[in-house]
């Protein structure tokens, strides 16, 4: 990104006050104890199995390992997550400043 682009961005959030979420285009993950798990501003899954779950980002990629895991519903850019979860990995591809 320029630095001109950074700048921008930097002001319009100062000025407009918009979650970082929605700006740069990063995931939002809430997690409710080890059962349930919601990611919002996802790109896709990769991978799914019981014992993992790969789903791309704007940015890379997250990792959600446990047992038992299902979708339990993808809607737009939003995705819902049960079962045990055992361990979540961010694998970022960062962009160089």
């Amino acid at each position: 990104m320029t630095r001109i682009g950074r700048r921008l961005r930097g002001w319009t959030n100062g000025v407009l006050d918009l979650p970082q979420d929605v700006l740069q285009e990063l995931p939002r993950i809430t997690l409710i104890g080890n059962k349930e798990l919601y990611i919002e501003n996802h790109r896709g899954v990769l991978h799914f199995s019981s014992a993992l779950l790969t789903i791309a980002l704007a940015k890379g990629a997250l990792e959600i390992s446990g047992q038992e895991l299902k979708i339990r519903n993808i809607l737009g850019q939003e995705l819902a997550v049960e079962g045990v979860i055992g361990e979540i990995r961010y694998k970022g591809s960062e962009e160089k400043t």
